[in-house]
């Protein structure tokens, strides 16, 4: 239950008079009722108070629930005086603060409190200290008891004025009362009647009962306000939990802590010099062009311990492509209804790619691109999406990339998973960040990214690290910390 629910239900206990016991002694709202016609009728009498129009009677089908004995139903306009706001023109007001307060509306009431940015020396539609404002256009319900000596109102506030009965346990109601009053709307910019306050329902205890009401309804406050600030803290930890421990946990397999090694899957040396071995291969056959050799690895570089049977390596010797794509001359003006598929940035995303927005180019386009292959790894390189990474799936078809994204093309392609692993991680995620080219830092470019430094484990010891993140994840979107008053 949040703490809207918990102030709800005890409003509504309030009302119907199951929040304090009542006492024979403090009378009946029938006896208040009639103190407070008779406050009426003296204000009439001296010219205080307009004479409103007489209120219908109330029908059994009104009545929404029982109340005690004591208690007495009776329209809101019966015990109370109504008035209604008046806009004015900018002429009519200042913000130089003479005369008195000018409320216009919804953004002069706010967590309970009066916010004065304009002020009128000629006031027409006043509310007096001890008035319950009321908005009663465009935002619908907020309330206020007014504690300013007076102020002048606009259309979009009603002021409520109470005889005798206690304004506390009327605003109380008012608040329990918010969603009918807001049923009640109408027209484009939602607003209500003066009838629909008027005639509302109101179950009316003695006086004394009022007060000892509002008494334990503000002694409760504070106890919901700690609930909603322990209900909001619980919920941010569980949207919050599953990513940071997800980033834990691929930090934790990154570092060769999540599994055991074992010493029959071989060295990640000898993996290492297997793709070496398979990229002069492919030199020699002329599927690949030979690259400047990347620089040795020293210490300094080296971010955590390893291992040692895993093996640092850079990225570079691991992949026989990394580069950027292009978008083609002309930009948006040259995508084609159909075609080859062409992916930017909004298309990829750690858990795959998604084909919302995509677009396509031409055959030719696509030659004079760089064009994606299954399997393939494209990360995110500029922007706010920067880091984001995807795998290719391997029944995927034809695409090709914009300069946004980069296609990183594993040598030997059962890495794919794992390194994709390592690029999502905090720890490259972290390097991404401190990388970037140019004074604004506004992209990731090839020639850094072939010399990131990658743990490299061997390819068994990948597949049950791999194993152990998927058993991970299942369990974390299952959990969720109990929220307050769940136990």
């Amino acid at each position: 239950m949040k703490a809207q629910d918990l102030k709800n239900s005890i409003l509504q206990l309030a009302i119907q008079g199951k929040l304090v016991r009542q006492r024979e002694e403090e009378g009946t709202g029938w006896e208040l009722l009639k103190k407070i016609d008779a406050e009426k009728q003296a204000l009439l009498k001296a010219g205080k108070i307009k004479k409103q129009k007489a209120l219908p009677g109330i029908t059994e089908d009104e009545i929404p629930f029982e109340i005690p004995e004591s208690w007495e139903w009776v329209r809101l306009g019966e015990i109370t005086y109504l008035t209604s706001g008046q806009d004015m023109t900018p002429d009519k007001y200042n913000d130089i603060e003479q005369g008195i307060p000018y409320l216009t509306g919804a953004s002069n009431i706010e967590n309970g409190e009066i916010i004065i940015n304009r002020w009128t020396t000629e006031p027409k539609a006043i509310a007096i200290k001890g008035d319950i404002l009321l908005t009663c256009k465009g935002t619908i319900g907020k309330t206020v008891i007014l504690n300013e000596s007076k102020v002048h109102i606009a259309r979009q506030i009603m002021s409520i004025r109470t005889f005798v009965a206690d304004s506390g346990f009327i605003q109380y109601f008012v608040k329990s009362y918010e969603n009918n009053l807001k049923s009640k709307a109408k027209s484009m910019i939602p607003g209500i009647e003066r009838k629909d306050v008027l005639e509302a329902v109101v179950p009316l205890p003695p006086l004394a009962e009022q007060k000892r009401i509002v008494t334990k309804i503000e002694a409760l406050m504070p106890y919901i306000d700690q609930y909603d600030a322990a209900y909001s803290e619980v919920e941010a930890l569980n949207k919050k939990f599953p990513e940071d421990l997800k980033k834990s946990i691929l930090q934790y397999a990154i570092q060769g802590k999540l599994v055991a090694q074992r010493k029959e899957e071989g060295t990640a040396e000898a993996l290492y010099q297997q793709i070496q071995a398979e990229k002069q291969k492919l030199i020699k056959e002329g599927k690949l062009k030979k690259t400047k050799a990347l620089p040795a690895i020293t210490e300094d570089e080296i971010p955590f311990d390893i291992p040692e049977s895993w093996k640092w390596v850079r990225l570079g010797d691991l992949c026989e492509k990394i580069g950027s794509g292009s978008t083609p001359k002309g930009g948006k003006a040259v995508y084609k209804e159909k075609g080859i598929k062409f992916l930017r940035s909004q298309n990829i995303y750690n858990d795959g790619l998604r084909m919302d927005g995509i677009v396509f180019i031409s055959e030719e386009q696509n030659k004079a691109g760089s064009e994606v292959k299954a399997k393939d790894l494209l990360l995110n390189i500029t922007g706010g999406s920067i880091g984001r990474c995807a795998i290719v799936p391997d029944d995927f078809d034809r695409a090709n990339i914009n300069q946004h994204v980069m296609i990183i093309r594993n040598i030997y392609p059962e890495n794919r998973f794992y390194l994709h692993s390592v690029l999502i991680s905090p720890y490259i995620q972290d390097m991404i960040m401190s990388v970037q080219v140019g004074v604004s830092r506004e992209g990731l470019s090839a020639e850094k990214l072939i010399k990131f430094l990658i743990p490299l484990p061997p390819i068994e010891e990948q597949k049950r690290i791999l194993d152990r993140m998927s058993e991970f994840d299942t369990a974390t979107k299952k959990f969720k910390f109990p929220m307050p008053g769940s136990i």
